[in-house]
């Protein structure tokens, strides 16, 4: 998402109440919340051994991550046909925005996934 362009329209937040109380209900919608912007951010950054302390805003990023879900489906493809769902509601809400919407499987352990 980038950052800096202001509150989303009320008809967006809205919709994703729909959406989320639907997720819920149905027992997809594990967890989620919103994020604020970087400029309390704090990065770690771990390189050669060493942990550098690098606090925000960072004037370099043109994408921030705005907000994060946790959902649980069936299988992958109701996760990806549910994920533009969620792409499309803010494509409909909030059009003159650019939002990447990523989804991505959560590891329960050393394996990748579908081994």
């Amino acid at each position: 998402m980038q950052e800096g362009i202001g509150t989303p329209p009320q008809s967006l937040f809205d919709a994703m109440d729909v959406y989320i109380g639907e997720r819920a209900a149905a027992g997809v919608f594990v967890d989620g919340g919103g994020l604020y912007g970087t400029e309390d951010a704090v990065n770690f950054v771990v390189s050669g051994g060493e942990v550098t302390q690098h606090d925000g805003p960072f004037a370099e990023s043109k994408e921030v991550i705005g907000g994060w879900s946790l959902l649980q489906y069936d299988s992958l493809e109701d996760a990806v046909a549910d994920q533009r769902k969620f792409a499309e509601l803010h494509a409909e809400h909030w059009p003159e925005v650019t939002v990447i919407s990523t989804l991505r499987q959560i590891s329960d352990g050393p394996e990748a996934p579908g081994d």
